[in-house]
């Protein structure tokens, strides 16, 4: 459920709930990218998802996960030896890898070369037991640096920075982990990686683990969840998310066309989410649109209704904070491989949703490298616009302020500026 400002929860109660949560949701998939060592098949394919336990709250005054997770079907790229591999067969990788997002993004020399010291914090609500291990198999199948705990490549913590005492585990969350986990994993290769476990998912103690990230020494901290918007959230803005020299990047969310809590927060980069394809006739060799599987599914935008407008944002419909900045894959039926053992069957699972684009763009940042001490990161595509691929087609739902809710060249809510092309745009 999408609230508006007629209809917004108290304080005490914001959350949201994704519309499919209870059913899944079916659609005709063409195009889906391949993990390593795979080419297209030309069929397309059915593929069914819904709502990870995390997209429901577990109790009143938690926020939500922003993933989906490929339920059922055949997906749409055959393996080398002819094998059509299904969604939910968890033997065989079934969305796209690290090679994939890095050649549609334009990061493969990047990510070959930079990073190496960088550490991406992941903020995210109780604990995965299988973090670490989950971690290095995804890392091993596709080839990537070990990054463990032996090494001091991989921590995890609490909010309050034991290793020891973490917070209760919890299978929902722990798919949102491994989620983020493999997607900072796959464009920043050479990072370090923080996972920060608040001990439960309400503003407070996740804001909590936000600053606990940045005291550790992140300078990109990565957070996949929001909910409702409320009055509280300015000093939520002041207590948790005012950080210069750190680049923050939050889920738009994935109930469609509607503004949400923290990605309207004005010190952190707000990211929406495309449908990314296969394209044979671009120069770029992939096409991108908004993401929309439904009125109550697809990328958050929207103008925000209390965070004021940063400077760097000048359109001028919306007087505050509009949603987003930047954009990367998060539509399902285009979604990305990931592995996880913790309350499902242990293997390969495909994920979308804006808790994949977020991680993403953090990466991207740390590729571009430390940003400046007293900057807000955020601001960096606003002054690279060229260095971005625009995304011009699809809408997340029906405004009355057309970009608020549809691509359009240039600035738009659903996209932002555009998904990463290289890593100039995300650099001071």
């Amino acid at each position: 459920m999408r609230t508006t400002p007629t209809d917004r929860p108290s304080p005490l109660t914001r959350w949201r709930r994704i519309g499919t949560a209870a059913a899944a949701v079916t659609l005709l998939l063409t195009g889906l990218g391949t993990a390593a060592g795979e080419a297209n098949a030309a069929v397309p394919a059915k593929v069914t998802w819904a709502a990870t336990p995390c997209s429901t709250p577990h109790r009143t005054g938690e926020l939500a996960c922003d993933s989906l997770r490929v339920t059922g079907g055949t997906t749409a790229f055959q393996r080398a030896n002819g094998v059509t591999p299904k969604a939910a067969d968890a033997t065989t990788p079934s969305g796209y890898g690290p090679s994939d997002l890095q050649d549609a993004y334009g990061l493969t020399s990047a990510a070959a070369s930079n990073g190496s010291g960088e550490t991406i914090a992941i903020v995210d609500a109780y604990n995965d037991p299988n973090a670490a291990a989950d971690l290095a198999t995804y890392r091993s199948y596709y080839g990537l640096p070990a990054c463990t705990t032996a090494n001091g490549c991989f921590k995890k913590v609490s909010q309050t920075g034991s290793t020891t005492s973490l917070p209760t585990s919890d299978t929902g969350w722990s798919e949102e982990i491994s989620l983020d986990l493999d997607m900072a994993s796959a464009v920043c290769p050479n990072c370090n990686i923080l996972l920060v476990e608040a001990k439960s998912a309400t503003m407070a103690n996740l804001g909590t683990a936000v600053n606990e990230a940045v005291k550790l020494g992140a300078k990109y901290v990565s957070n996949s969840y929001g909910g409702s918007e409320s009055s509280s959230d300015t000093t939520y803005d002041s207590s948790y998310f005012n950080h210069p020299g750190v680049a923050i990047t939050v889920s738009a969310g994935d109930s469609g066309y509607g503004a949400e809590y923290p990605a309207a927060s004005k010190y952190v980069t707000s990211v929406g989410g495309t449908a990314l394809s296969r394209a044979s006739s671009t120069t770029r060799g992939w096409s991108e649109t908004v993401w929309k599987t439904s009125s109550t599914e697809g990328t958050g935008s929207g103008c925000s209704s209390y965070d004021a407008k940063p400077s760097w944002q000048t359109d001028t419909s919306c007087t505050k904070r509009m949603i987003a900045d930047v954009s990367a894959v998060a539509d399902p039926a285009t979604g990305v491989s990931v592995y996880d053992s913790y309350g499902i069957t242990a293997g390969w699972y495909t994920f979308g949703g804006t808790s994949a684009s977020a991680p993403i763009i953090a990466g991207v940042y740390a590729l571009a490298g430390t940003p400046g001490s007293s900057d807000y990161p955020a601001s960096y595509p606003y002054a690279h616009t060229s260095a971005l691929n625009d995304v011009t087609s699809g809408n997340n739902g029906t405004c009355t302020t057309s970009y608020y809710c549809t691509a359009r060249s240039g600035y738009d809510g659903p996209t932002g500026w555009g998904t990463p092309e290289g890593v100039g745009a995300f650099t001071g």
